[in-house]
């Protein structure tokens, strides 16, 4: 193990420990030892981000602390030089969600907040700066006037991290708030979304575009100009509109001209979406249908607004941009077949990418995650199905890869399950591709075994790792995830209407999961449970509805379970209009709810659900559990204080993995 090794298990010490705010103890003395299987894979991932400096020297990486806190420590790359704690927050009301560079020597880290009682929590965020040694903290973010008439919940993000050609401004949106003034009357403009540019030295700021009412988006082009802007109308119900207008400045001048009209609802859409301008070819870069699937395109600034296919698919959709360095320039794709793939338009990552990949063929997925401003050094992440992954550097011109982090050092000397891609038949014959999961050892036949469906439905599973399935098949489960329909990344034909108006598509292919594994043999006769996280434990809980008689026990993490109620969680937000029109209007909403069909389950339930979720309301899982109970249905719901949709605390995963072992191993008869 390299110095840098060792580094990285001292780090995951540190942030484990309650010590954590102090200096760094001895990692001989607070080694774990003799952990469970749920305290292993129940650990929050120890690296939760991380980011080079413009000069290659240093990076700062948020740590997990404790059950929920997360701290940012800055080291240096080429060295074992001490760590250095710059800024840490509990994970209680607040959660330290990035830090980037904004200098050599200074950070841009945000935090998130969330206030109020279950019944009516609002969420907020804000930015701070701090040297990368931890001192002067300043308030990034501007501040609030108490004649302010409204509350500033968004804080502002940073669309460029140069906003000036000397490098030591950034370009940030604001939220302006209108001003109660005596005397004098408000205009719409003076309230809405601006840019400004600001110095985070010294906190000089200025505005670059006004406050505007109904924009909601604003694409740089790197080197501090803004060229794009999004702009989201309101209804006449004060929510926003389910379509986006987008227009563009070209080089130089002031004036907006129109450059698309992007439509959807909460998790799709049609239109040509920009995503990144290249100012040296004057071409905006963005996603639009062609074929029925996603593809990359490109539109010249210049007035022209002449459009290039850039990059497509016939079998998946295009995933999405590899962006790269201080100036996010636009280096290559991504897509997923059986796993993810990135095609890079940049010659030079091209030929690095596959003489890492051949250096390191135990970890195949290799993903650039920052550079120095020169891009002579570069940080990567690089993993597989049975390893978590480690962080490493790798300098241009010395031709070195030099081991940095651990993702999960607790996970280090495990072993693993292969995870495999396959396809099962649905009923109707379509081919299902999905991954599956046998324990370590053994013939892989007559097991206990899960179907996990995915969480979204606006999204699918891709072969890697992931410590729930890897801490079920620890404890001797197989696992199946399958991408049914209503999954993303296959094209409109497979996505149809979304996994709640189409349900029983969705949920019928689900249910043959579980069918082709009794088929097989993997599943033991009468071994067969489903076990789903958000959507998937929707699906979870809907399965039944389809065949009460397949799964013999059914966890449900923080699902939804009544699409009408879901849908009015949302009332008082302007994403009202796009989630109405993704959940629509029709029988649907009646057969597709679990909560009201609570009489066809005929196994056991466990719910888990935090009560600060604002993904899907702890009113949903309460709501199930009392159904189920009125229905003299076995259920419990265990619920978790103070945390939200990802559960994002040691202990309460901890909790959550041991209970759901003993669930399942009772429920199927497991000795």
């Amino acid at each position: 193990m390299t110095r840098h090794m060792l580094r990285a298990a001292l780090i995951a010490c540190v942030a484990t420990s309650p010590l954590a705010a102090s200096a760094a103890p001895d990692a001989a003395a607070t080694a774990p030892t003799a952990l469970t299987d749920a305290q292993r894979f129940g650990a929050r991932e120890s690296v939760q981000q991380i980011s080079l400096s413009p000069d290659g020297k240093r990076a700062v990486v948020l740590m997990s602390a404790g059950d929920r806190g997360v701290a940012a420590f800055v080291l240096t790359v080429d060295s074992a030089e001490p760590l250095v704690r710059v800024f840490g927050s509990s994970g209680e009301k607040e959660q330290l969600d990035y830090c980037q560079w904004a200098t050599n020597d200074r950070l841009v880290c945000g935090l998130r907040f969330t206030d109020g009682k279950v019944s009516d929590m609002v969420g907020f965020d804000r930015l701070i700066t701090v040297q990368a040694d931890g001192k002067n903290l300043k308030l990034l973010s501007a501040r609030t006037s108490t004649d302010a008439l409204g509350v500033m919940q968004n804080g502002g993000r940073i669309i460029d991290w140069q906003g000036d050609p000397s490098g030591a401004t950034l370009l940030m949106t604001r939220q302006v708030v209108p001003e109660y003034s005596t005397g004098t009357h408000l205009n719409e403009t003076d309230h809405g979304l601006a840019v400004e540019r600001v110095d985070p030295a010294t906190l000089r700021r200025s505005f670059v575009e006004p406050a505007r009412a109904d924009t909601e988006e604003y694409i740089s082009d790197g080197r501090g100009t803004v060229r794009i802007a999004g702009i989201r109308p309101k209804t006449s119900s004060g929510y926003g509109a389910t379509h986006i207008r987008y227009v563009y400045r070209k080089a130089g001048t002031t004036k907006w001209l129109p450059l698309s009209t992007v439509t959807g609802d909460a998790q799709t859409e049609s239109g040509f979406d920009p995503y990144a301008v290249d100012p040296a070819l004057d071409v905006v870069y963005g996603f639009d249908n062609l074929d029925g699937r996603r593809a990359l395109f490109k539109i010249a600034l210049d007035g022209s607004l002449k459009r290039e296919l850039v990059y497509s698919r016939p079998d998946v959709d295009v995933a999405g941009l590899v962006r790269i360095g201080r100036h996010n320039r636009v280096v290559g794709v991504s897509f997923v077949t059986d796993r993810r793939q990135t095609d890079f338009f940049d010659p030079e990552l091209k030929k690095l990418s596959l003489s890492l990949s051949k250096a390191m063929p135990g970890t195949p997925l290799v993903r650039f995650i920052d550079a120095s401003a020169d891009e002579s050094k570069l940080l990567l992440w690089t993993g597989s199905d049975i390893d978590p992954g480690k962080y490493m550097v790798f300098d241009k011109k010395t031709r070195h890869l030099d081991a940095l982090l651990l993702a999960r050092p607790p996970l280090e000397e495990a072993k693993l399950a292969p995870v495999k891609a396959i396809t099962f038949p649905a009923a109707d014959g379509t081919p299902i591709p999905a991954y599956l999961t046998l324990p370590v050892g053994g013939s892989g036949k007559g097991l206990p075994a899960i179907v996990m469906p995915h969480g979204g439905p606006g999204d699918r599973d891709e072969w890697g790792f992931d410590w729930l399935v890897q801490f079920l098949a620890a404890r001797g489960y197989a696992v199946l995830q399958p991408n049914y329909r209503g999954s993303t990344g296959y094209g409109d034909t497979w996505f149809q209407q979304n996994g709640f108006k189409s349900w029983r598509i969705a949920i019928g292919d689900v249910n043959d999961a579980g069918r082709w594994m009794v088929k097989q043999g993997i599943a033991a006769p009468g071994g067969l449970a489903i076990v789903g996280w958000s959507y998937g434990g929707y699906a979870a809980l809907q399965s039944p509805i389809l065949d009460p008689a397949l799964f013999k026990a059914i966890v449900a993490i923080a699902p939804v379970t009544d699409l009408d109620t879901w849908r009015h969680e949302h009332d008082h937000y302007e994403s009202f209009a796009l989630v109405d029109a993704f959940v629509g209007k029709g029988p649907h909403i009646r057969e597709g709810s679990p909560a009201l069909n609570a009489a066809q389950i005929a196994a056991p339930v466990l719910l888990f659900h935090g009560d600060m979720d604002q993904n899907v309301g702890i009113g949903e899982s309460r709501t199930m559990a009392s159904r189920l109970r009125s229905a003299h249905k076995q259920v419990e719901l265990v619920e978790f204080k103070g945390l939200d949709h990802q559960l994002d605390d040691t202990t309460a995963r901890t909790k959550m993995l041991d209970k759901t072992d003993t669930f399942l191993r009772t429920s199927l008869g497991i000795k």
